[in-house]
């Protein structure tokens, strides 16, 4: 069968299809995606703005078609942070269904630690012993430990890299004081965090889940994605404090130079690098492993497991069918219409 993953996160809007049937690895089969920086579009009062939900509407209404062209069986859409904390993202999920007739999941904070968690466990097995999961995302920093597939706690902070650099980090390059400032102030946030954390042990194993990660073990020297998802890519803490020293001194043009950093993430790898250096700092870890399974292979894995019990999939509408020639009336959809990521999530 094949399952579509529609992810609407700070940085990018991404679609990844992937073949797979319960108890099986899930095979990437296509994606398609978008680097849009919804926090780019934040009004003053923490609205998204028109523009910005156009956009969001345009490329939603493409992986609809996408997906349909693919003959995808099912569709998880869900949404993180930048919706989730956004002063009209009610209004604007509204819009998106209105106008695409896809329903997006909201997650929160400990649900999308929870799930990313949910998929570092099934890449490491059991033998890692307890794993402490983090993931710097654009709107905010997830965190996530614990023994079993679930974690036992799993929280989440506004330290995302593109928030972080939208508020503290306006020049190019910026100015001492400003990192200066920003590094008082992300230690500051993850204090009180490390210390709960702290209190449930040490990890066994302690692993990255996001681009910023990705990014910044490549510039420090591990192998490039073209090497394949199971060549072992590590990050150090003491690379990472000497590049976040050399990236603050750097203009977002020149980074772009450095191996794996893309023109979308340029801009924001210094406060991601400030980021991951006081994490590694605060949990005491010398290194940290990058995993390549993240929040979308979570929310697949778990839909899968939940097909043992619950039998083949219906067709899901949006997918089935292509985008409406019109708005529909909200009873004209049936009741399996919306996509089942509420379902998944209920364990998390």
């Amino acid at each position: 069968m094949r399952l579509g993953v529609l992810d609407i996160g700070s940085n990018t809007v991404h679609l990844l299809l992937v073949d797979a049937h319960p108890g099986a690895r899930p095979v990437p089969f296509a994606s398609h995606k978008r680097p849009l920086s919804l926090v780019q579009f934040l009004e003053s009062d923490g609205s998204i703005n028109d523009a910005g939900q156009h956009e969001l509407v345009e490329f939603i209404l493409e992986a609809r078609e996408f997906a349909a062209r693919h003959k995808a069986d099912d569709l998880l859409a869900f949404c993180t942070s930048a919706l989730r904390e956004a002063t009209n993202g009610p209004a604007v999920l509204a819009r998106v269904k209105q106008e695409t007739t896809v329903t997006l999941r909201e997650l929160t904070g400990s649900e999308e630690a929870s799930m990313t968690f949910f998929a570092v466990r099934r890449w490491y097995g059991w033998g890692a012993g307890a794993i402490l999961n983090l993931d710097i995302g654009g709107g905010s920093f997830e965190m996530a430990y614990g023994e079993d597939e679930l974690p036992e706690l799993a929280t989440s902070v506004p330290l995302g890299a593109s928030r972080l650099t939208r508020d503290w980090l306006a020049e190019d390059p910026p100015s001492a004081r400003s990192v200066k400032e920003l590094r008082r102030y992300i230690r500051a946030t993850l204090k009180p965090v490390a210390r709960d954390f702290e209190k449930l042990g040490k990890a066994n194993h302690v692993a990255g889940t996001s681009k910023t990660f990705r990014s910044l073990a490549r510039i420090a020297g591990a192998a490039p994605s073209g090497a394949g998802p199971y060549v072992k890519r590590e990050l150090f803490a003491a690379d990472v404090g000497l590049w976040a020293q050399r990236i603050s001194a750097m203009e977002v043009e020149d980074r772009l130079h450095l191996p794996g950093v893309s023109e979308a993430r340029a801009a924001q790898l210094l406060a991601g690098a400030l980021v991951a250096e006081a994490a590694l700092e605060l949990f005491e870890f010398t290194s940290i492993e990058i995993c390549p399974w993240a929040l979308r292979e979570g929310l697949i894995l778990r839909r899968l497991d939940q097909l043992v019990f619950e039998g083949p999939l219906e067709p899901v509408l949006h997918v089935v069918q292509g985008p409406p020639a019109e708005t529909p009336a909200p009873e004209a959809q049936p009741p399996d219409a919306q996509p089942p990521v509420a379902a998944t999530m209920d364990a998390g």
